[in-house]
């Protein structure tokens, strides 16, 4: 018995074995999902997102690809603008650019940065981006400078999602983005940021209504895959307190993952993306059975 889903569905892609991504992504694209998402850390055995998802821009032909979320306050902001115009363009518009500022001190000692002001130096950065996709210089005021390329498909640059959870972070939606991404929140909890980020959006006078998504971390199949898939959540969380909840929150039966798909429909998600910590790319297709 099939049922037809109230929201996009997407997939959050695994980090612990970069070979494989190709083969998820081919089967993705062939498959319901909406989107493929690619985490970003710096000083940690991860994928750089934003070369992987040019990769996987060129092996698929549908599928949206969305950095979630990048570390925008541990990159170069001109070069960043290219990269990511150029991913842009690459992927005919499906790409779509997921900020978040960090929060882990090693990430930024490995760029000389100060984890402090990572939310002034990402407010920075989004100022540089605005204005190299609009046509402008990379750096503001030297006339020596001219316009970065290559354009992106529209002059405010790709789609752009705020992760986080602090009311500055929320309030960024509405000031520049888009829309917000909430991660590794059951319904009851992300309602109010939701409404939050609504809100803002309406204060700063924006038309329309802010785009919201929800993710979620799942793992579907045997023990073994299942018990692959928490180990690598609590050696990802390591450095923090709430490793082992996250690890707990790990949705591992079809029954568990329509009930959030529908719990976050109901809160007004537009899409909830299905994070997989299992390297196992039949993960797709067991993920592909479920939303049908």
């Amino acid at each position: 018995m099939s049922t037809t889903l109230p929201v996009r569905v997407g997939i959050g892609l695994p980090i612990s074995d970069p070979g494989t991504l190709l083969t998820w992504a081919k089967r993705a694209d062939a498959g319901p999902f909406a989107t493929l998402g690619l985490l970003d850390r710096l000083v940690y055995d991860n994928p750089e997102p934003l070369i992987t998802l040019a990769a996987i821009a060129g092996a698929t032909s549908r599928i949206r690809v969305q950095t979630e979320v990048l570390l925008a306050p541990l990159r170069e902001p001109v070069l960043l603008a290219k990269q990511a115009a150029t991913l842009d363009r690459i992927s005919h518009g499906r790409f779509t650019l997921g900020l978040g500022i960090g929060g882990r001190e090693d990430d930024f000692l490995a760029v000389g940065g100060d984890v402090r002001h990572r939310g002034r130096a990402l407010e920075e950065r989004l100022a540089v981006l605005r204005r190299v996709w609009a046509g402008g210089d990379g750096v503001e005021g030297v006339p020596d400078t001219g316009p970065v390329g290559p354009a992106p498909i529209s002059a405010r640059g790709p789609e752009i999602l705020f992760g986080g959870f602090a009311p500055a972070a929320l309030a960024r939606v509405g000031q520049w983005g888009d829309g917000f991404l909430g991660a590794s929140l059951p319904p009851a909890q992300l309602t109010g940021l939701f409404r939050t980020v609504e809100e803002g959006w309406q204060r700063a006078g924006r038309e329309g209504r802010p785009r919201l998504v929800a993710q979620v971390n799942v793992a579907i199949g045997p023990d073994p895959v299942v018990d692959e898939a928490r180990r690598a959540i609590r050696d990802y969380y390591a450095f923090s307190d709430f490793a082992e909840h996250v690890a707990r929150g790990l949705l591992g039966t079809a029954d568990a993952i329509r009930a959030a798909i529908a719990g976050y429909a109901e809160i007004g998600a537009d899409e909830v993306m299905l994070y997989c910590w299992s390297a196992d790319p039949d993960q797709v297709d067991r993920l592909a059975e479920i939303i049908r």
